[in-house]
């Protein structure tokens, strides 16, 4: 028995020793956070501090400087993030993670955001250029002067490839695509929506909310009353049952900002709050830091949110302005109907038929041969796929192709004119500099130091003429340009010095008349979050920092409480709830659904019972759209509008599905929804919605590789907030940061990220501002004290 000890003995050391040899590597691959450094193109010394949650505090002699700083900086925290952006971009996931990425390159491939990059980077002024090259100079610096390759790249037996300047165009890209989502799918569906319900109908089911809207012009719509005819077949009839039959009530659960002007404040100062709302994960979007610089005699001094990969400060503060976004959900795309000829090679234009462009894409794929993938393109942009027949075949007539135009694709959809806005000096100067920024489309709050605040848009905006409906695909074969151009600056939307001190976005209708035809419906929010803040900042006749981060907590279930009322006074009835057993269920109704708070059970019975009920009136349109490749959630239609209008009619004729009546379609929501959350929890009072709605911010590699998920992912609890409230937490989506700032006062301000500023899992920074941002609490919106100090020298 000697032998066997004596060989388990060997092999436990033999593990400890490979045990510690990972440690080793691993901790040789994080990143140096004291002593000296050679950064070969600096130009004079640059300085790195950290403090005790890593937030970075960049100083150099120039702006190049800070951006090769901040590229060394951003490499060795979060390369595997950037890389995974610029590959996202380009297509170019497979060559990475292997063949089971490649349906996913090819449907990037479609816009050639690699080759985009190329020619916009080559367009942008001498000084953009040079800070783009300057910050891909320092990411590989700062690369490799790690001891070791990320970890990441230890799991997946790649090297990471060097950084290129367009490689930040392609994670701006990245941002396109993910704030810009539709990419012509909706324009189909309202295509497919038109063709199979009357005009009335079609007006009914896609109007703007005039229950729910807060506009900044206090522009408002009317409600399109309840056509006279019956329910059409299309909302009626099953013909495809869906297999996701879920509504969503916009294109995104986007974001919020909002600011008051000095004479709102406590003590004379203009505030500007701004929390985006993106997926989370982790590492999470936004990396913090402080840049510090000269300009000759004049110096800057800017804080905030950067974004890995690029050199710029998205959000944050120079001391003269603060700013920050949200997402427009305008229409910023078009989808052209394409009349091809009978061999499908030539499309018309103008009555001359045209050569559609074929350009042949080479997937690379890790472990296996490369892929060679076709993308065609005409004049008015790539050739998307179509709404597909239940058995495959195409909806449209043959001969009919799709193309996408898209601002996206345009060399004005991309420049670093952002860069403006950090030493931009107050509002009339950041109005005028944000015009013709490439940008996905932002709703831009701006407060200054003299106590003024602002809204635009920022990102280019087309010119378009023509009277065709530019919701849904469009006939441009007569030749006769539709989009002309893009808007100057005197023409771009604003806003500033509002009467009443106050503005506020939440990805809703942000103005009416013209301007509304101007900006087009990309999928607007319903309107109730914008119109929580807004009611919130008009009830308080004055605030400081503290007051504008309470209301970004705000989780109070407004919305929902017509949903309550309507469960109370017209479904729960003595004799429904005696018969089925739900006095339980009442009761929790009448006591939890307030507010969507971590232990409310009543408020998931609600929003569940509203979710079934709108899934059950739309799940006739939501499987004909299926049965065409395309999803309920693809239109620009919010089911709370018109569904909640038919509910309030209740009349027999509109009745959707199966159902005898409105009684029994609501009574049939309410058992089902509560039977799949007993179903799910095993009892009533374990279903609470912060079971339901958990944290979720994990590593992209922990999904792939469950076993590492304690060690990648973050702290996951359940959370207060939901989509149509301030604080917004959907089951993986939420507030990306929460920032709230007056420019000259930093030192008073907040800025907190989920998780951390590193992607490093070993590193004290990887969970660094993680517990803070769970609890709601605040953290200081300039850096702390400096607990780390590095030096980089030429």
């Amino acid at each position: 028995m000697r032998w066997l000890w004596r060989g388990l003995l060997g092999l436990g050391v033999l593990a400890a020793l490979l045990a510690l040899g990972l440690w080793l590597v691993l901790r040789a691959s994080l990143a140096q956070l004291e002593g000296e450094q050679r950064l070969g193109a600096l130009q004079a010394p640059a300085e790195l501090q950290r403090d005790a949650r890593g937030y970075v505090t960049l100083t150099a002699e120039s702006r190049p400087d800070v951006a090769r700083a901040l590229g060394f900086v951003h490499a060795q925290e979060r390369f595997f993030q950037m890389d995974l952006m610029r590959r996202n971009a380009a297509g170019e996931l497979a060559a990475l993670v292997g063949a089971k990425a490649v349906p996913v390159d090819k449907g990037r491939r479609v816009h050639r955001f690699r080759a985009r990059a190329e020619v916009a980077l080559a367009a942008l002024p001498l000084a953009e250029q040079q800070l783009l090259e300057a910050y891909a100079a320092g990411v590989n610096a700062g690369l490799a002067a790690l001891g070791a390759r990320p970890p990441e790249y230890l799991l997946l037996r790649q090297l990471p490839q060097p950084w290129l300047p367009a490689d930040s165009l392609l994670v701006a890209y990245g941002m396109y695509l993910d704030l810009q989502s539709a990419q012509g799918r909706d324009d189909l569906a309202m295509g497919a929506l038109h063709a199979s319900v009357p005009a009335d109908w079609y007006a009914f089911l896609t109007q703007h909310s005039a229950d729910w809207q807060a506009a900044l012009d206090d522009s408002r719509v009317s409600a399109v009353p309840l056509p006279a005819g019956p329910l059409p077949d299309a909302l009626r009839v099953v013909t495809t049952a869906c297999r996701d039959c879920s509504p969503r009530d916009s294109r995104d659960i986007g974001s919020n900002n909002f600011a008051v002007d000095a004479a709102r404040s406590r003590d004379g100062r203009a505030l500007l709050a701004d929390d985006m709302h993106l997926g989370l994960r982790s590492p999470g979007t936004w990396f913090k830091a402080r840049m510090r610089w000269k300009n000759g005699t004049q110096s800057h001094d800017v804080a905030g949110a950067t974004l890995p990969g690029t050199p710029l400060l998205i959000v944050g503060s120079n001391g003269r302005i603060a700013w920050g976004f949200t997402n427009t959900t305008s229409d910023w795309a078009d989808v052209v109907t394409l009349r091809l000829n009978a061999a499908g090679t030539h499309y018309l234009s103008g009555g001359v038929e045209k050569p559609l462009r074929r350009v042949a894409e080479r997937i690379d794929v890790a472990g296996a041969d490369a892929v060679n993938h076709e993308v065609l393109e005409s004049e008015w942009g790539p050739l998307i796929a179509g709404a597909r027949a239940a058995d495959g075949g195409p909806v449209a007539p043959a001969g009919v192709a799709y193309a996408l135009r898209w601002v996206a694709h345009d060399p004005q959809g991309m420049n670093l004119r952002l860069l403006g806005l950090e030493t931009a000096t107050g509002v009339d100067d950041a109005l005028q500099r944000a015009a013709g920024v490439g940008v996905p489309h932002q709703n831009l709050l701006v407060a200054d130091a003299s106590g003024r605040i602002a809204w635009t848009v920022i990102g280019a905006i087309p010119r378009r003429t023509g009277r065709e409906d530019m919701d849904r695909p469009q006939d441009w074969s007569d030749g006769q340009p539709r989009w002309q151009g893009y808007l100057d600056t005197a023409s771009q939307p604003r806003l500033a010095d509002p009467a009443d001190g106050r503005l506020w976005t939440a990805n809703a209708r942000m103005i009416g008349g013209d301007t509304l035809k101007l900006l087009g419906n990309g999928g607007y929010d319903l309107g109730a979050r914008g119109q929580q803040i807004r009611d919130r900042l008009r009830a308080q006749a004055q605030f400081d920092e503290a007051g504008l981060h309470d209301i970004q907590l705000d989780h109070r279930a407004l919305f929902l409480q017509r949903w309550r009322q309507l469960l109370l006074t017209r479904v729960l009835t003595p004799e429904f709830v005696a018969a089925h057993g739900l006095a339980d269920y009442r009761a929790e109704v009448e006591r939890s659904a307030d507010a969507a708070r971590p232990d409310a059970v009543g408020y998931l019975l609600v929003r569940a019972f509203r979710e079934q009920t709108l899934q059950q009136v739309f799940a006739p349109l939501a499987g004909r759209l299926e049965g065409q490749g395309l999803k309920l959630r693809d239109l620009k239609l919010v089911p709370e509008t018109p569904g909640w209008a038919l509910i309030q009619a209740a009349r027999p004729d509109t009745v959707p599905g199966a159902f005898k009546g409105w009684p029994e379609l609501l009574q049939q929501a309410v058992l089902i929804s509560r039977a799949a959350l007993l179903k799910k929890y095993g009892s009533l009072a374990a279903a609470t919605w912060g079971a339901d709605n958990p944290t979720n911010a994990r590593h992209p590699l922990s999904q792939a590789v469950p076993a590492l998920s304690g060690w990648l992912d973050q702290a996951s609890q359940g959370m207060a907030g939901d989509a149509h409230m301030p604080r917004l937490h959907n089951r993986g989506h939420g507030q990306s940061e929460r920032m709230v700032v007056s420019p000259g006062h930093e030192e008073q301000g907040l800025l907190v990220i989920p998780g951390g500023q590193s992607g490093h899992p070993l590193s004290p920074f990887y969970r660094g501002d993680h517990a803070t941002w769970l609890a709601g609490e605040a953290l200081p919106f300039l850096p702390g004290e400096a607990r780390y100090r590095l030096v980089l020298r030429p």
